[in-house]
């Protein structure tokens, strides 16, 4: 990697925000490091893409302590930028949600983050610069019925970024958060054509938000546009919060 131009970690490139957030930055001139784990397919295409000499994949389960490990252990050159970006929810009742299914999305969306975040740290705060972006979610600021578990680590996430964002703020660094409200990703799958209508006619400007408007609004946070902006929690939601 070219040690002129900034280095990126993207958590969850893989998937539809991600792949976008990915294709934003490589356009912008980043090396990056894609983080995946199942869908090793879409890194490959944006290798062919973007060129392999710009990405470096990196294969890991961050529902585990092990996957972790392998993030920490993949990252060997110094790092400008974090987007955190990886998201799985559950449907159902808090009753019914079982003890594996909420270790994992803890495990995903809280300590994940904190693990990855504390171990590239200091190699910012060495170079007085850097910026982390953590995607969050429109249900982290408002909640969700059916979906308590995913709201409470997303709602974590948030609290994660006013604190760091101010622990840091001196030493050159900006934290901040977005947090998509519906949008058209596979996430979404498990809705039928008329639920899709539904929750679009609730949303004040009646559509899904797109996986670049996300990505769009990381590279903003990420340019010298947002330079005074830390801490701050950016909406794209289309109205609905």
């Amino acid at each position: 990697m070219s040690t002129l131009s900034k280095t990126a970690l993207i958590i969850g490139a893989s998937g539809d925000i991600g792949k976008e957030i990915a294709k934003t930055l490589l356009k912008e001139g980043y090396s990056t490091y894609l983080h995946f784990n199942r869908d090793k397919q879409s890194i490959l295409d944006l290798m062919e893409e973007y060129g392999a000499e710009k990405i470096i994949p990196i294969q890991s389960d961050l529902t585990s302590d092990e996957g972790v490990q392998r993030i920490k252990n993949g990252v060997f050159s110094p790092i400008d930028t974090i987007v955190y970006n990886a998201g799985v929810t559950h449907y159902g009742l808090m009753t019914d949600i079982g003890e594996e299914a909420k270790r994992r999305m803890i495990a995903l969306n809280i300590t994940s983050l904190y693990s990855i975040i504390q171990t590239l740290l200091p190699g910012m705060l060495s170079k007085h610069n850097g910026n982390i972006v953590v995607i969050s979610s429109i249900w982290g600021e408002i909640g969700a019925s059916c979906e308590v578990l995913y709201s409470m680590t997303k709602g974590a996430q948030i609290s994660f970024v006013k604190a760091l964002a101010k622990e840091v703020a001196l030493n050159g660094i900006r934290v901040n958060a977005i947090t998509p409200g519906a949008v058209s990703t596979k996430m979404l799958d498990n809705f039928t054509v008329e639920e899709k209508l539904g929750i679009s006619s609730d949303i004040p400007m009646g559509r899904l938000g797109l996986p670049h408007e996300i990505a769009d609004a990381v590279s903003f946070l990420l340019s010298e546009r947002s330079s005074y902006i830390t801490g701050q929690v950016i909406g794209v939601n289309g109205g609905w919060n």
